[in-house]
């Protein structure tokens, strides 16, 4: 049985990747700091460390954090029925998860990208598993175009999701993330069976 004070250990843990990833979405891993997560969760920089060790082991415990979220949506999409992952689709658009979650591996990719960095095998694991999972919803819901299998579809919805991100968060005044997002949102419903009219918001 769990002693209170590991019960506050785990409670402190979690708030303060829950805010390094609030942090690394908004301003970007290099600029964050220690003392930005100080600011941000009231907890002392000797705690921050004892955690993580170092700013390293802090990135790498925010990204199994948040990849241990979207592996458990994975799994679970992997039982799911056409409908049942529309529906998830949804609630994904519209509580704002998928634009967060695209916002922050889009702030860690410059870090992923280099060689030698720690969290770049767990992106590509994270991303063979994302578009596995695109690929089982595009074998299922999906009437494939004559020359389009589910591989190419599900780097193709990949791609498109990153790239609606991407572009909103270099000019935020000139692209609409949230329409954007609607926007495919909409082609995924037709797509697999859905109307316009289903998209349509109730009067």
């Amino acid at each position: 049985m769990a002693t209170r004070r590991t019960e506050t250990s785990r409670e402190s843990r979690i708030m303060l990747l829950d805010a390094a990833s609030d942090l690394f979405a908004e301003k970007g891993y290099q600029q964050s700091t220690f003392t930005d997560l100080v600011d941000r969760t009231g907890i002392s920089r000797g705690s921050i460390a004892w955690h993580f060790g170092n700013k390293e082991g802090l990135l790498t415990a925010v990204l199994d954090y948040r990849c241990d979220d979207v592996l458990e949506t994975l799994a679970s999409v992997e039982d799911m029925s056409a409908s049942e992952i529309r529906s998830l689709i949804d609630e994904q658009v519209s509580n704002g998860t998928l634009l967060r979650l695209n916002q922050l591996l889009l702030g860690l990719y410059v870090e992923a990208l280099k060689p030698e960095s720690p969290i770049r095998t767990k992106f590509v694991n994270l991303h063979d598993r994302i578009r596995a999972s695109l690929r089982h919803w595009a074998e299922q819901a999906v009437e494939l175009p004559d020359g389009i299998n589910s591989d190419d579809l599900a780097v193709l919805l990949f791609g498109a999701g990153l790239g609606i991100i991407l572009q909103w968060m270099l000019a935020p005044d000139k692209v609409d993330g949230d329409s954007a997002v609607r926007a495919l949102q909409i082609a995924l419903r037709q797509m697999s069976g859905g109307t316009v009219e289903d998209d349509k918001p109730s009067e």
